[in-house]
C-alpha cells in the first residue's frame, strides 16, 4: 500500500486498537512498507513528521521476548535540558533525548515487561518538547533470525494498570521504521519516536 494511502487509512480511523498476543510469526510479506510514514524513509530523522496516529479496528499481534525475564529489569536516569541517553542492554533498548526535550532535569524510569516487548516509562504523563527516539534491537525478541512477515508497529498504551495479556486497548500507533541488516537482509531493530510517556509495546500487523 502506498505510504500516502496508508496514512490516510489511519487518519480516517478513530478509537482504540486491539492487540492480540501470539507466539508465532505470520506469513512472509517483505514487500509491505516498513514504516508508518513510508517504506523509502532513510533514517530515524524522517520519523518525526507524523505523531500519534489514532486508529481503530486494527488487530495487531504482540511481539514476545525470546526468553521471559525472571526478574524485573528497570533503569532510572536523570535527563536534563542538555539531553542524554537511557539504555537497557538486557533488552536491547536505547532512548535518545535531544537537547531541549525537557526544560529542567527529570528522573526517568523505564521498566521492561517480563513477557512482551513492552515498557512502562515514568513519570507517567511526561510531555517532551522534542522528539525522543527509541531504538529496540530485535536480537532478543521472537523475531530474531526470522524474515519480517508483516509490518511492525510501536503502540502506545495509556493505562499503566492494564495487564499485558490477551487483547490490549491501544490509543496510538507511533511513527516507526524497521532497520534491516545490510548483510542478511533480516530485521535487526525497530526505531520509533515518542513525545509523551507511559507504556509502549512493539507489535506486528
Amino acid at each position: 500500500m502506498p505510504a500516502t494511502k496508508f496514512l490516510r487509512f489511519f487518519a480516517a480511523l478513530s478509537g482504540a486498537v486491539i492487540l492480540a498476543s501470539c507466539a508465532d510469526p505470520l506469513a512472509p510479506d517483505l514487500s509491505a512498507p516498513t514504516s508508518v510514514e513510508a517504506s523509502h524513509n532513510s533514517g530515524p530523522g524522517n520519523l518525526g513528521s507524523v505523531l500519534g496516529a489514532a486508529t481503530a479496528n486494527l488487530e495487531l499481534r504482540a511481539i514476545w521476548w525470546s526468553k521471559h525475564h525472571k526478574s524485573e529489569i528497570r533503569v532510572s536516569k536523570s535527563i536534563g535540558p542538555d539531553g542524554g541517553v537511557i539504555s537497557i542492554p538486557q533488552t536491547g533498548l536505547k532512548m535518545e533525548f535531544p537537547a531541549g526535550s525537557v526544560r529542567s532535569a527529570i528522573t526517568i524510569t523505564v521498566t521492561a515487561d517480563d513477557k512482551y516487548v513492552a515498557y512502562k516509562m515514568e513519570p507517567s504523563g511526561t510531555q517532551f518538547l522534542k522528539d525522543v527516539t527509541v531504538t529496540q534491537s530485535l536480537g532478543v525478541t521472537s523475531l530474531n533470525g526470522s524474515p519480517l512477515r508483516s509490518q511492525l508497529f510501536a503502540a502506545y498504551i495509556a493505562d499503566d494498570n492494564i495487564k499485558l495479556s490477551g487483547k490490549v486497548p491501544v490509543l496510538e500507533i507511533e511513527p516507526s521504521k524497521t532497520i534491516f541488516s545490510p548483510l542478511s537482509g533480516l530485521p535487526e531493530a525497530q526505531v520509533w519516536i515518542i513525545r509523551h510517556f507511559s507504556r509502549y509495546m512493539l507489535a506486528s500487523g
